[in-house]
Formats: structure tokens, sequence, C-alpha cells
């Protein structure tokens, strides 16, 4: 029996009255506490299951389990590597409604899923339903074929070609991005000038690739006013939340009808969606007309798209795949791109002399690099910028749910339930398994007793990288970048863009921290999670920047 699933499958009972009215409290209550009913039946059934049963954390309580206080922790990675150091490499989480979630915080056990994503795990029910809602059924939506046949329309959009095509576009809008920092010190008068970089870095990367992905430049780094601009900023940052709209936002984790109850979030996310195809409509029926005039070399990403045809059926990429895949692109390129470049920026800012050691390799070179320089020829630069994706990284967990009876393979052996140690993991149809990134990026098992330490040099020296992190199968053993079939498609853009703007940022300025060394920053909640200075408003990282002079 699929026991993870199925209440899921209760739950779509009430999609009806969520969708045909606007629900009061009361209803949403009393549907959860007839799923509740019939949840404590299920985990009487879950004792049949094949599922390994492991150890774990006692939950707060028998209705929220840890959930609770994950959704509302600011470090969910370190609270995974706690429960990791405790009960093994492979634990067991309660979760809500009395829901089980199987934890990986092994690179062998997490290699082997990911290699098997999209056919033997696939994403839950709860996420392919908010993914559907926010963007559509577009890569990140799809499994399977169908993913195999969309990822493969979009990958001569993003190969180290393509890319490299896209670095002028790219060196453009970080020159518009320097300029429009120096007229700002100049203004100030005194010398230096204290900017919101998230901001920055969010318009330089919708910029960047809205030129190179989309050949529309929607001038945000000018300041032109543009729909789209103004609804990803008030979606990125929203503002006070009450209680209800918490609420409906947690049980939407696991209750995707629950996406329809009307909250303040819930109106921004449909005037996103609907800006975001108001203008990819535009960009449509413009690279349309693009592919009449260029040659495939230099057709942008809509423009490749639209000339794609599937292998077996000889037939195009159908207009609703496009839309969607363009929602994709924009939400990456404006959320998890940008979030890095912020973090980049900012542990710049908190560490002067990795940012003076970085800026003597930038200033030694002379001259504006090309693609190939900028990717090969800085390794501190390279260093830098692969310690930040390790940090910081802007994805926090990918959960996945068993679509067919596996065996699970761990590094290490694990002690279960009933006291028995195994080097594996039986896991039933339907069991859902979570792999946080940041616990995998950060995790002192893996990476050493330094890993909660910023230091891009380990990825120059000869031991930097320890043996058991070398294990893990990502993008230079880290996971943000995800991996196998699934794995970043835009991760070369990502990476030229990122070092782009660092090498131009720290060769024209100088970062400081507004406050000093012992600013305090946390996480908030805008379409990924986000840093920000504590005390700012919204998702504000304002530092001092100033001028290098030499």
């Amino acid at each position: 029996m699929d026991t993870a699933s199925t209440p899921v499958r209760i739950y779509n009972k009430f999609q009806a009255l969520v969708r045909s009215a606007s629900p009061s409290p009361i209803d949403v209550v009393t549907g959860l506490a007839v799923v509740w009913a019939i949840s404590a039946a299920i985990r009487a059934l879950r004792k049949q299951s094949r599922t390994t049963k492991l150890r774990g954390p006692q939950g707060s309580s028998l209705l929220f389990g840890v959930s609770k206080e994950l959704f509302e922790s600011p470090d969910t990675g370190s609270m995974f590597e706690a429960w990791s150091k405790e009960y093994g490499v492979a634990y067991e989480l309660p979760m809500l409604l009395g829901q089980k979630r199987i934890i990986l915080c092994d690179p062998k056990a997490v290699a082997y899923l990911f290699s098997r994503d999209t056919r033997s795990y696939v994403g839950t029910p709860e996420h392919k339903a908010a993914v559907a809602r926010t963007i559509g059924k577009g890569l990140l939506w799809a499994e399977g074929e169908s993913h195999r046949r969309q990822r493969r329309s979009m990958a001569p959009s993003f190969n180290s070609a393509a890319v490299r095509n896209s670095s002028p576009a790219i060196h453009k809008t970080v020159d518009k991005l320097k300029v429009a920092w120096q007229a700002s010190i100049d203004a100030n008068g005194s010398g230096s000038v204290v900017l919101d970089v998230q901001k920055w870095m969010n318009y330089v990367s919708l910029d960047a690739f809205g030129i190179a992905g989309f050949s529309y430049d929607f001038g945000s780094l000018d300041g032109t006013p543009n729909p789209m601009i103004s609804v990803l900023d008030a979606f990125a940052a929203p503002s006070f939340q009450s209680f209800w709209d918490k609420s409906v936002l947690f049980l939407s984790n696991f209750f995707p009808f629950v996406l329809n109850v009307p909250t303040s979030r819930g109106k921004m996310l449909d005037e996103l969606h609907a800006r975001m195809s108001e203008i990819c409509e535009i960009l449509i029926d413009n690279a349309s007309k693009e592919q009449e005039q260029v040659s495939n070399q230099r057709l942008s990403t809509i423009g490749l798209l639209l000339k794609v045809e599937d292998e077996d059926s000889g037939q195009c990429i159908t207009r609703e795949e496009v839309l969607a895949q363009m929602r994709v692109l924009f939400i990456a390129s404006y959320e998890t791109t940008a979030i890095t470049m912020t973090w980049a920026l900012f542990e710049l800012a908190w560490h002067p002399d990795i940012q003076t050691k970085l800026r003597e390799e930038v200033l030694s070179f002379g001259g504006e690099p090309s693609y190939d320089q900028l990717i090969t020829g800085f390794p501190y630069l390279d260093a830098v910028v692969q310690e930040t994706l390790r940090f910081r990284p802007a994805a926090q967990e990918r959960v996945r749910q068993a679509s067919e009876d596996d065996v699970i393979p761990l590094s290490e052996p694990v002690q279960t339930k009933s006291g028995e140690v195994v080097d594996s993991i039986a896991v039933e149809r339907g069991t859902v398994i979570g792999i946080s990134i940041p616990c995998m990026n950060r995790s002192e098992a893996i990476w050493g007793p330094d890993a909660k330490v910023f230091k891009p040099e380990r990825w120059l020296e000869p031991d930097g990288i320890t043996k058991k992190a070398q294990e893990v199968k990502g993008h230079r053993h880290v996971l943000t970048f995800s991996d196998g079939p699934r794995t970043c498609i835009g991760k070369l853009f990502a990476v030229a863009e990122i070092k782009m703007v660092i090498l131009t940022v720290i060769k024209n300025f100088v970062l400081e921290m507004r406050d000093g060394p012992d600013t305090k920053v946390e996480m908030t909640r805008g379409i990924k999670m986000r840093p920000k200075v504590s005390g700012e408003d919204g998702i504000k990282v304002p530092l001092r920047v100033r001028p290098y002079k030499g």
C-alpha cells in the first residue's frame, strides 16, 4: 500500500470546496481533522511497511512531529547534522499528521538516489502541486520521459558554447552595475555609499539573463519601470504575514490543496504567474520573428527552444512548454543566482583579508578577460565562488518519493529501531526521502573540523578536500546544483555570471560591513530562503561600498 501518498489522495476531496469559495479557518480545520483521523489508521498500517525502521528524534507533538521546528528554523542544516551525529547517516523523522520521512546524510546513498532520480525517485505530490502552481509544468515539474525530453530541448541553450556566446551580454550588464554604483557614490559626495547589494544582485541577474536568454532588456539596472520587476520584488520580500498566512504556507508543504486558500502571499503568487505569462508571451512572439533573421548560433534561449523537434514525433516543442521553461528560467535567474552572488559579496565584506587576496589576483591580470580566461585563469576567484556555493547554498532540501520498491546502499552501517545493524536500507514504494543540501555541504563528518568556516583556500590546497567530501558526486563535490538527471541545467551560465560580477566589483570597489564585523545575518522566506541583515526590513543586505583607488 502506498501509505505516504494516501493522505494526499484524501485531501483532494477537499479541493472542490477550497476552489469554489473562500474557506473559513473552520472549514480547513474540519477537513484536516478528518484527515488526521484517517492518518491514524494509516499509521497503524505502516507497521506492515517493508521500509527499514530507522531510529530518529521524537516529535515535539503528535500533530506536528518535527515539521514545525524545521519550518521555523533559520538553520535546518545544523538540525539535520545534529541528528545525523546521534542516529547515523540515515534516520527517520516524524512529520505532520504521523507522516514519516527518511533523511540521508551519506555521500554514497545520496549519489545512488540522485542517479535514479526522475525514474525510481520522483517529486512528492505536494512539491509537484506547488511547482505547477508557481511556474507551471516545465522542467522542475516533469519526471521520467517527460523530464528527459524537456531537458534535451533546453540543453543547447546551456552548453559551454552557448554560455560562451552569452558572455558579452553578461559583461555588458555587469558594466552597467559598475557605472550605477559609481554614480551612487558620486551622488553621495562622501567617497562611499551604503547599498543594498541584495537588490542590485536581483537586478543584475535578471537583466543579464534577460539579454542573454531572451534578447530582452528588463532595464532594472537603469531604473526602467517594469511590472515583472515590481511583482518579483514584492514576492521576494513579503510584508508582515498574519498567523493565518503563515499557517497556510506551512500546511501547503504537506497538503497541495491548501495552496488554493486565499492569502496575501497567494495573491502575490497569482500576480507573479500572470506577469510572467504576459512577458513570456511577448518574448515568444519576438523570438519567432528572430528565427527568420539570425543564425542558430545567435538565437536566444527562446529561439532555440522554438526550433527544437522531438526525436520521436518530429514535432516542435509546444508554446505551453516554452512558457513553462521560461518561468523556470525567470525564477532561477532572479532567485538562485542572485542569492549566491549576494552571499559572495557579503562573505567578501565580512572577510577583508580574502577580499584583498582576491583583488590582488584580479588586478594582476590586467585588461578584461575572455570567457575562457574568466573560467580557468583565476584560481582564487574560482575558489571563492566554489566556497560560496558550498558554504551558502541557495537550495535547502531535496525531497523525493520512491516510485518503486528499492534498496539504498550506505557507506557506513546504521542501527535500526530493533537494534539490528545494516549497511543498506529497504524503501517501499511511496516512502518519502529528504536530503539537506546545507547539511551535506557543511557537515563536519564530510568536510572536516573547519566545515563551518568560509575558507576558499580549501579548494587550492593539496589535501583541502577531505576523502569523504570527494565521495560526494555533485558539481565539484557539493550538492548546490544537485546531481544526476536533475542537476541544474544552467550551472555553467550561473558560474560565469557569478564570476564576472565578483571580478568586476572587487576590481573597482571595496566592500565593508556597514555595522562592523559583528553584523548578524538571518534567513527570511521569499520565493527561496534569502539572507537579510538582522533588524532590516524586507530582505536588505546593506554594505558600504567605496571606490578602489590602489
